[in-house]
């Protein structure tokens, strides 16, 4: 088990939704959150990153970059969100929520925050994930 304590995450796309949510969870847990919407800039005097949360991770980089860095002691998994309660999610026309939730089989969208906890366990509790897709959306890709 890992402690947040005192660890260093950035996280991009914090200004809203998802990423917000990720930088409200870690920085509750004890974590110093470098947070940035537009570009990640030296903020302050970090001189590493624990954790990293980005928008941009892509499913191959993050098995590649797994297998290089596991002989470093480090885990790089993808947290991919499905239909999570956001701005964006709140801008879709009604008929087509509709027909979402149809195909969600626990029937409701995500939360940011449940995103957010996930990323949380991964890097508390995940000494031994790595190389992985977690995947929250309610079963609708099953």
């Amino acid at each position: 088990m890992t402690t947040l304590e005192n660890a260093v995450a950035v996280v991009t796309g914090a200004g809203r939704g998802i990423g917000r949510a990720i930088a409200e969870e870690l920085g509750q847990g004890g974590a110093k959150v470098v947070v940035n919407y537009s570009r990640v800039g030296q903020a302050g005097n970090f001189g590493q990153a624990n954790y990293a949360a980005a928008k941009s991770g892509i499913i191959g980089f993050t098995k590649t970059a797994a297998l290089e860095l596991a002989r470093n002691n480090v885990t790089v998994n993808a947290v991919c969100p499905g239909f999570i309660e956001t701005e964006m999610f709140a801008h879709i026309p009604e008929k087509a929520k509709e027909a979402i939730l149809k195909r969600i089989p626990l029937g409701r969208t995500g939360t940011p925050q449940e995103v957010a906890r996930s990323v949380r366990y991964l890097i508390v509790d995940g000494d031994y994930i790595t190389g992985q897709t977690l995947n929250i959306n309610g079963g609708i890709y099953m």
